[in-house]
């Protein structure tokens, strides 16, 4: 099992930054891909961004990129998402996912977290 903690989420105006972590615990080496999904009220759980622990290749959706960075340290097993430039319509919750295949849908993820909210007020 992989236990994965995020932090980092709160409320901050349009324009502004945010840097979430998402701390990997207990059988990470089962995993090649660290990607970061959001949901907003109403809406489908959508990729935002994935890193894989080696190597580093990053895939973005289009609708972050430019704005968004996932990066990540094997030593602290901590993958990391810089929001800057926020827009009201990245309000969601922000989950951390793990797992072998690497891809951008839900079903490539097997251990998500607990989710950080993250509100853009205009």
């Amino acid at each position: 099992q992989v236990q994965l903690v995020e932090s980092g989420g709160g409320l901050v105006q349009a324009g502004g930054s945010l840097r979430l972590s998402c701390a990997a615990s207990g059988r990470t080496f089962s995993t090649r891909a660290m990607g970061w999904f959001r949901q907003a009220p109403g809406k489908e759980r959508e990729f935002v961004a994935r890193i894989l622990w080696v190597g580093g290749s990053t895939t973005y959706a289009d609708s972050v990129k430019g704005r968004f960075t996932i990066s990540r340290d094997n030593a602290k097993n901590t993958v990391y998402l810089q929001m800057n430039s926020l827009k009201p319509e990245d309000t969601a919750v922000y989950y951390c996912a793990a797992g072998w295949t690497i891809g951008t849908t839900k079903t490539d993820y097997t251990y998500w977290g607990q989710g950080t909210q993250v509100t853009v007020s205009s």
